[in-house]
């Protein structure tokens, strides 16, 4: 189920809520997963509280007891932000966390996986229709700033 607190123009519970349903089936996650967008302030309290880190993300997830997947948190703002930035649609951007979320709960981090996350990621994203995936572009991200720093010096 997908919960909108914070509304995005042009996107709905239901579409997000369908999507959901479809990247969970393709990332083998199994169980009931609820999602919630909502405020950058709703996403840092959660963090804070649960993750003891106080500051703002863009997504969080939280795996839960036997016979549900877990629970997503989803920052719009954040989400708006970055599709800007990227030059793609908020729907895009939402579905891109939440895709990225499940795969959280299905076991994968980032941080510590050798790729093996950011691989997945990018697989399901092209079969997903979805662009550039949050662990690619955030490679991208830090790669292009790098290279930027090195152009300037």
């Amino acid at each position: 189920m997908v919960i909108v607190h914070s509304k995005v123009r042009g996107v709905s519970a239901r579409a997000l809520g369908q999507f959901a349903t479809r990247a969970q089936c393709a990332a083998g996650v199994r169980g009931e997963v609820d999602v919630l967008i909502t405020s950058s302030a709703h996403v840092r309290r959660l963090n804070r509280r649960f993750c003891g880190k106080d500051k703002a993300t863009d997504v969080l997830s939280f795996p839960v007891a036997e016979g549900t997947a877990g629970d997503i948190a989803i920052s719009a703002e954040v989400g708006v932000r970055n599709a800007r930035r990227l030059g793609h649609s908020p729907a895009d951007e939402l579905k891109i966390l939440i895709l990225h979320g499940l795969l959280h709960l299905a076991g994968f981090d980032h941080e510590t996986d050798g790729g093996a996350m950011a691989r997945k990621e990018a697989r399901l994203r092209r079969a997903l229709g979805l662009p550039a995936a949050l662990i690619e572009r955030t490679a991208t991200d830090g790669a292009l700033l790098s290279a930027g720093k090195r152009r300037r010096s």
